[in-house]
């Protein structure tokens, strides 16, 4: 009797994120007879799809997103959805106030605190929403919203809670000029969390232009042209003075931790002058200022 062990390696897999290739294991068992022209041979092969052959050998788990990579479309975003169906989404702004993210996303759960290393604010972004509600200034280009960018050394206090998997493509057209990024944030004692979140990271004029209005500037000037912008990621603006004052709010009501560090670890267009300084010299007198009647709810902190 004689017994021969190989191994075989399919053809590669379809998804690019596969991370490796289980090889089938054939075992194969050969008896002479007595007799020299009959052999009797027997194949006994390992399949992947035996659940028997499955618990007996021993497969790694890999996550098929890493930290800090582009959810490019919306099959990106299955990769990151939890077995019960929940995708968790990392505020860093307006989404700092509870009653903020719940106006946005009703039916979110667990809503918590974290931290995310390796990101700061900025106030780069021209938002047309500001526009469409009579509260930014063209004038003196207090135009600006919020959004992230990676930065080595700078670590963020933020908020993160889960939405179901079918408001996703709700929230890529509502977030559309923005890079979806997958990001592992951490407890405040430093603990990673399970899951990777979505964030909001800055994106650039000619991504947007190119992939989500596909080249065609009448689906640019549906979101942006017809508010006479012609450029969306700019380093000369400052911050809608309504939103900062309720971005400043909701991180002092979430914690004395995490209004200082949205003070210090958020920055102005020039990626120098930080929010303590600005509220202290060119943007004095921000806190004092009331929203319209009709957002008081909304930009209340």
């Amino acid at each position: 009797m004689s017994i021969s062990l190989s191994l075989s390696f399919p053809p590669p897999l379809a998804n690019p994120r596969a991370w490796f290739h289980r090889p089938t294991l054939i075992l194969t068992l050969t008896r002479f007879t007595p007799l020299p022209h009959s052999p009797l041979r027997i194949d006994l092969r390992r399949r992947s799809q035996s659940p028997t052959a499955m618990s007996s050998v021993h497969r790694p788990q890999a996550p098929l997103l890493k930290p800090s990579e582009e959810l490019a479309d919306e099959s990106d975003f299955e990769t990151i959805v939890s077995s019960d169906g929940l995708v968790s989404i990392c505020g860093f702004g307006s989404l700092l106030s509870e009653r903020s993210a719940r106006s946005t996303f009703p039916d979110l759960i667990n809503f918590r605190v974290a931290r995310l290393n390796g990101f700061r604010r900025v106030f780069a972004h021209v938002a047309p929403i500001f526009l469409e509600r009579g509260i930014a200034k063209p004038e003196t280009k207090e135009i600006s919203s919020l959004s992230v960018e990676p930065c080595e050394g700078e670590t963020l206090i933020v908020t993160v809670f889960e939405i179901k998997k079918s408001e996703i493509p709700a929230f890529m057209k509502r977030e559309l000029e923005f890079r979806f990024l997958g990001v592992l944030p951490e407890t405040l004692d430093g603990k990673a969390f399970d899951n990777l979140a979505v964030l909001c990271a800055r994106y650039s004029d000619e991504e947007f232009f190119q992939i989500r209005c596909e080249g065609s500037k009448e689906i640019y000037f549906q979101h942006y042209g017809r508010y006479n912008i012609d450029k969306i990621w700019r380093d000369d603006i400052l911050p809608c003075r309504v939103y900062l004052r309720h971005c400043v709010l909701a991180a002092k009501n979430l914690s004395e931790a995490a209004y200082n560090n949205f003070l210090d670890h958020t920055f102005l267009a020039d990626r120098k002058t930080t929010i303590r300084e600005y509220l202290a010299t060119g943007g004095s007198g921000i806190m004092e200022e009331e929203p319209p009647e009709s957002l008081k709810t909304r930009y209340g902190g």
